[in-house]
């Protein structure tokens, strides 16, 4: 590796991490809004937005910053840098807002707008998972990868609702022959599959802030990710407005299945 990826994921990882405790002080306290897209923000998004590139910038000030709150609408931003920082403050900020605990920090390293590295506070278990391509996935500290077994039964697939009537038609055989969780997080759910705890993803509705880390924590983990629609990376360009993503990711077993419902 290296150093000016090394120096970067040390300062990425001290950056997620030095938000941790005001994440949870906030957590079910904080008021929230509903933005023109019909998605859920609160102050701590923007905080921790600002907080986090802030100390980035100072070790790194000619790098690229985007971010789901710190974009204004309809400004387009040109990466020009070899390195990108792409983050999703509060990636389930509906189940923040709430109470759930389904929820977390999502930041993506990109370099020629390709996620290297993938950082993903999650809350729910109070722990860091992380990696990126030839990296290990760490999850917490610990080695994981994705699930090496056959589709089963009790196989757990993770996707998000509502969907469009065209992928609910390909999606009804999953849905009938296995477990299936919605979390509320896409950037949670992408990181368990990522972790082994599901078999694989698939989702629609997802914006690239939502799966810029998970990109990279899938790759560290020898998984496969599949854009169905068009392929986002390298990302070239950043804006709020960005349109819809849809992919489906997981262990080889997953994707061949899924493709053969497709």
């Amino acid at each position: 590796m290296d150093q000016h990826l090394k120096h970067r994921i040390n300062a990425g990882r001290v950056a997620v991490m030095n938000q941790v405790e005001f994440m949870h002080t906030q957590f079910a306290r904080v008021e929230s809004e509903w933005k023109y897209d019909n998605t859920r923000v609160t102050f701590v998004d923007v905080a921790i937005s600002e907080k986090i590139f802030t100390e980035l910038r100072e070790s790194f000030p000619d790098d690229d910053y985007c971010s789901e709150e710190s974009n204004p609408n309809g400004e387009v931003m040109v990466l020009k840098s070899s390195f990108t920082w792409l983050l999703d403050p509060v990636d389930g900020t509906n189940n923040y807002a709430i109470g759930m605990p389904f929820c977390t920090i999502s930041l993506a390293l990109l370099r020629d707008g390709v996620p290297v590295y993938g950082f993903l506070y999650d809350m729910a278990r109070r722990c860091l998972i992380e990696g990126g391509p030839n990296m290990p996935l760490l999850d917490n500290g610990e080695r994981r990868q994705v699930v090496q077994t056959p589709m089963q039964a009790q196989s757990i697939v993770c996707m998000h609702f509502p969907v469009k009537e065209k992928y609910l038609k390909i999606l009804e055989p999953l849905l009938l022959e296995h477990r299936t969780r919605s979390l509320g997080s896409s950037a949670m759910a992408l990181a368990y599959v990522a972790t082994g705890f599901c078999d694989g993803i698939a989702d629609f509705r997802i914006k690239v802030w939502d799966i810029a880390a998970g990109h990279a924590l899938m790759a560290a983990a020898g998984g496969e990710f599949h854009f169905l629609e068009r392929e986002v990376f390298p990302l070239t360009e950043f804006h709020v407005d960005l349109p819809p993503n849809p992919y489906y990711a997981g262990s080889k077993a997953f994707c061949r299945k899924f493709e053969e419902l497709l």
